[in-house]
Order: structure tokens, then C-alpha cells, then sequence
């Protein structure tokens, strides 16, 4: 929960931009964006396929099969979701989910809520592996992975918050709907947690779902909302680059 808290914490750091900008240049929200991905990915990868796969026993197809298994349900999961919940693109203009007379605020909000939803899913499930004292998850790879997902959660608070002041929200409820879509990564964070930790056996197998529900998020929504502009490329060096942070700070620290 604690973590989780820290995550949301840089999410509203970015919404309070707000208070400073009427609007953010596209291609550096675009950048931010794709930095986001890439973390996402490189989490997913480094922080939670391979423990999960370690951790599994057996050899050869056995092995990898709580993590594939994991993995396609995480992915189903979001997906369900993102058919049944409804909610509106960053660009206001595509919105998904079943129909509402809801206002576009709150189905951007909502779009943004089931981004993190994943998110504090790892950050918990992982957290949990360390309580329950499974030797493959570790103080430190937890915590690398709590600050990589609050770094990426930083241009997404300004990701939501941002647009909504440039439709004529006020600073304060464009802030306020900005770290809103976050609060539900520690709920999401202890529910992982808990399970893990009364379920041991469990672990590999929710490891790989976090990490596959992450992957469709970036997939389904990030990356695409990255290339409605002009600039792909800098997305693109942005995705990199989240990528490479991500990747250098499990590896050297985790």
C-alpha cells in the first residue's frame, strides 16, 4: 500500500502541472506517452515474466506455463474490462465500452483508472511474493518496480489532467480528476498482495497476469495514442528510452 501511495503521489505531481500550464505541446506529451510504454513493457519483462518464470517449477514447456497461462489471462482481463467499462480517449474523440449518458470527464478519468488498475496489481503481487518469503522476489526488485511505475505515472497525471483544462475545466478539478485516476493502484496493490500471499502457489501465475495485463494496456491504448499526430518519432524515442530506464534500474538495482 505504501508503494502504491508513492506511485499515485507522482500521478498527482504530474496533474499539478495543471496549476502552471493551460496546455502541454503535443509532441512532448506524445514523448512522455511513449516513455510510459516503454516502461510498462520493460516491467513487464524484467520485473515480472522472468521472476515469475524462475520461480515455476519443472523444466522445458512445464515451466513456462503458469507464465504463458498468467500472462493470456492478465491480457483477457483488461480486455473484458475495456469491452464492458466505458471510457474516452485522451484525444476526446474515441470513446469504448458499453454506451453512457456518463459525462466525457469521467470516461477519461475511467480510461485512465484501468490503465493502473495492472499496475498496482505488479506492484502488490510482487510485494507480496517478498512477505510471503519466496527467494525469487526480492525487497529491492519490488521497490525498483514501484518507482518505475511511479516514474511512468508521472506524464499520465498530466496526460488526464492536461486536456481536461484545455476543454475548460477549472485548474483545481482538472488536478483533482487528474490523480483521481490513480487512487485505485493501492486498492489494486493489496488485493495482489493479499491473495499472493494467502495463495503461495499462485505467485508465478499472478506475476504473469500483471505483466499481461500491462502489455494489452500498452498495446490496445498507449502506443496507438501516441501515433494520431505528427510526432511517431518522438513517441517512438520516447518508448525507447522508457525502455532502457526501466530495463537499467531492475537489472542494476533489482
Amino acid at each position: 500500500m505504501y508503494a502504491t501511495v508513492f506511485t499515485w503521489g507522482l500521478t498527482a505531481l504530474g496533474a499539478s502541472f495543471v496549476f502552471l500550464f493551460r496546455s502541454m505541446n503535443r509532441m512532448v506529451l506524445d514523448g512522455m506517452l511513449g516513455f510510459t510504454g516503454g516502461v510498462m513493457v520493460a516491467a513487464s519483462f524484467w520485473s515480472l515474466l522472468a521472476p515469475g518464470i524462475e520461480m515455476s517449477p519443472g523444466e522445458g514447456f512445464v515451466k513456462v506455463l503458469p507464465a504463458a497461462l498468467g500472462f493470456v489471462l492478465g491480457a483477457l482481463f483488461i480486455f473484458g474490462l475495456d469491452k464492458i467499462l466505458p471510457h474516452l480517449h485522451i484525444n476526446f474523440k474515441e470513446s469504448e465500452g458499453i454506451k453512457t449518458p456518463w459525462h466525457r470527464t469521467t470516461l477519461l478519468v475511467l480510461a485512465i483508472t484501468l490503465h493502473n488498475i495492472p499496475e498496482g496489481l505488479a506492484v502488490g503481487v510482487l510485494f507480496g511474493g517478498v512477505a510471503a518469503g519466496i527467494p525469487e522476489a526480492t525487497i529491492s526488485g519490488a521497490v525498483v518496480l514501484a518507482l518505475g511505475i511511479g516514474i511512468q505515472n508521472f506524464p499520465e497525471g498530466i496526460a488526464v489532467s492536461m486536456p481536461l483544462r484545455r476543454q475548460g475545466m477549472s485548474r483545481f478539478k482538472s488536478f483533482w480528476y487528474g490523480q483521481l485516476s490513480a487512487i485505485v493502484e493501492p486498492v489494486a496493490a493489496v488485493i495482489g498482495a493479499v491473495a499472493v500471499t494467502f495463495f503461495m502457489p499462485i505467485l508465478p501465475y499472478a506475476l504473469a497476469f500483471a505483466a499481461g495485463a500491462m502489455i494489452f494496456v500498452v498495446v490496445e491504448e498507449v502506443i496507438p495514442e501516441t501515433q494520431l499526430d505528427n510526432y511517431t518519432d518522438i513517441a517512438t524515442l520516447g518508448f525507447i528510452g522508457g525502455f532502457v530506464v526501466m530495463m537499467t534500474l531492475d537489472v542494476a538495482l533489482g
